[in-house]
C-alpha cells in the first residue's frame, strides 16, 4: 500500500475525531472498527513484506604475483627484410607479365612487358638523325680543310676560313646531339622490359597483362634476401622499450602453431602514424627462422612494456573513489568494497596497478558502474 493511501486514511481518521464532538460516540462505533481493521487488511505496512534482492553473480580476477614489466602480445606479418618496389619507367599498355607471386627470379630475368612500337619508331628516327649529322660534319670537315690549304697563298680572305670552321664546329655538336638522342631511344626501348635487379622471390603483383600503366606504377614486390622481419602496429610507440644496446629480444611464436618459435631484434620504428589507422609500424628481424615462418604468415610477437611492474588487471575493472581511480574487491564476507588504488600505467586493454590490492585478492572485472560499495556480491565466472 502505498504512502499517498496511508496519508488519506490519516485524514479520514482526524476528520471522524472532530465529528465526533458533535454526534454520539456510539454511532460512530463502526466507523471506528472498520478504521482500526482497514489497515491490516490493506497492508500499510506492505515495505516490511519485500523480499531483499539476491546477491548479484559477478565476473571476477585473482591476483596473481605482480610482474616486474607488463608483457602485451601483437599479431603481426611476416615480410622479407629487403623488398623492393618494381615499376615501368615509361608509360604505356603492358602486352605480357612473365612471373606470378611466390616465384623466384635471378638478376637480369624479364618479368613483364609494354608496347614497343613507339620505342622501335624513336630509335629509328635517332638513327637516321645520327646519319644525316655524320655526313653534315664530313662535308663541313672537307670544307675547312680545303680552306686551310688555301688561306696560306691568299685565295681566300680569313673571313671565309672562319666561316668554313664555325659550320664544322656546328656540324660536330649537331653529330653529337644526335648520337646522344640515339642512346636515350635505345634506352628508351630497353625500358620496354621490366627485368629483375637481383635473385629473389616475387612477393606481390598489381598489374596483369592488358593493362595501361604509368611510369613509376610498382607492378611486382621482390623479396632481394632471405632474411625475415616480423610488422606489426602498435597505438603508441613509447611503450616501446627504448634498448641501449642490440641485446634486447622479441619472443615471436606462429599464430597457427605457437611451439614454432623465434627470437627478433628491434630494426626500426616508422617516425609518423599512419593517416588512416593512426598507429606506428614497428619491425623486428628475426635471428635465424624455422622454415614455417614463411613469407606473408602471421605471427604474435610478446613485447615487454616500458612501463613499471605491477598487478595488471583489465581496464573494464577500474572504477573512481572520489578523485582517486579504484577497484570494487569481494571481501570475506561476500560483499563488493570499492578500494582506492594507485596506478603504475596503462594500455589499451589492461591496467597495472602499482599499489592498493594484494596477492589473493578478488577484483571484480565486469559490471563495475552498476556496484555499489556493501552490496551483496557471488563470485561468478574468474577471468584467468
Amino acid at each position: 500500500m502505498s504512502e499517498q493511501f496511508c496519508d488519506y486514511l490519516r485524514q479520514s481518521l482526524h476528520h471522524l475525531f472532530t465529528t465526533a464532538r458533535t454526534i454520539s460516540l456510539f454511532s460512530l462505533l463502526p466507523l471506528l472498527l472498520l478504521a482500526a481493521v482497514l489497515p491490516l487488511l490493506t497492508g500499510c505496512g506492505d515495505k516490511h513484506n519485500e523480499k531483499p534482492a539476491p546477491p548479484r553473480p559477478v565476473r571476477y580476477q585473482v591476483i596473481g604475483t605482480a610482474s616486474a614489466h607488463p608483457v602485451t602480445v601483437r599479431t603481426g606479418e611476416i615480410r622479407a627484410h629487403d623488398e623492393t618496389a618494381l615499376a615501368f619507367r615509361l608509360d604505356g599498355r603492358m602486352v605480357n607479365r612473365l612471373v606470378d607471386i611466390g616465384e623466384r627470379v635471378h638478376a637480369g630475368q624479364v618479368l613483364a612487358a609494354i608496347e614497343s612500337e613507339t620505342g622501335k619508331n624513336q630509335l629509328t628516327s635517332a638513327t637516321a638523325d645520327v646519319e644525316s649529322a655524320r655526313a653534315a660534319e664530313r662535308v663541313a670537315a672537307l670544307n675547312l680543310s680545303r680552306m686551310q690549304k688555301l688561306m696560306p697563298s691568299g685565295a681566300i680572305a680569313r673571313t671565309q676560313l672562319d666561316s668554313a670552321r664555325a659550320d664544322w664546329q656546328a656540324a660536330a655538336s649537331r653529330l653529337k646531339s644526335s648520337i646522344a638522342a640515339m642512346h636515350t631511344a635505345q634506352e628508351n626501348l630497353t625500358w620496354t622490359q621490366l627485368t629483375a635487379p637481383a635473385e629473389g622471390i616475387i612477393t606481390h603483383v598489381s598489374a596483369s597483362a592488358g593493362q595501361v600503366v604509368s611510369a613509376g606504377q610498382t607492378i611486382f614486390t621482390l623479396a632481394t634476401s632471405d632474411a625475415r622481419d616480423v610488422v606489426f602496429d602498435i597505438a603508441d610507440p613509447q611503450r616501446l622499450p627504448v634498448p641501449s644496446s642490440n641485446a634486447l629480444q622479441f619472443p615471436v611464436a606462429l599464430l597457427t602453431n605457437p611451439s614454432i618459435r623465434a627470437s627478433g631484434k628491434l630494426r626500426d620504428i616508422s617516425p609518423q602514424a599512419d593517416p588512416q589507422t593512426r598507429t606506428w609500424q614497428v619491425r623486428v628481424t628475426l635471428e635465424a627462422p624455422p622454415a614455417a615462418m614463411a613469407l606473408g604468415a602471421s605471427a604474435s610477437v610478446e613485447i615487454s612494456s616500458a612501463m613499471p611492474g605491477g598487478y595488471t588487471v583489465p581496464v573494464s575493472a577500474l572504477s573512481r573513489l572520489g578523485d582517486q581511480p579504484a577497484v570494487f574487491i569481494i571481501d570475506g564476507h561476500g560483499q563488493a568494497q570499492l578500494r582506492a588504488v594507485t596506478l603504475a600505467g596503462y594500455s589499451a586493454t589492461s591496467a597495472v596497478i602499482a599499489s592498493g590490492v594484494g596477492v589473493g585478492d578478488k577484483v571484480i572485472t565486469a559490471g563495475v558502474s552498476k556496484l555499489r560499495a556493501g552490496e551483496p556480491v557471488i563470485a561468478g565466472e574468474l577471468q584467468p
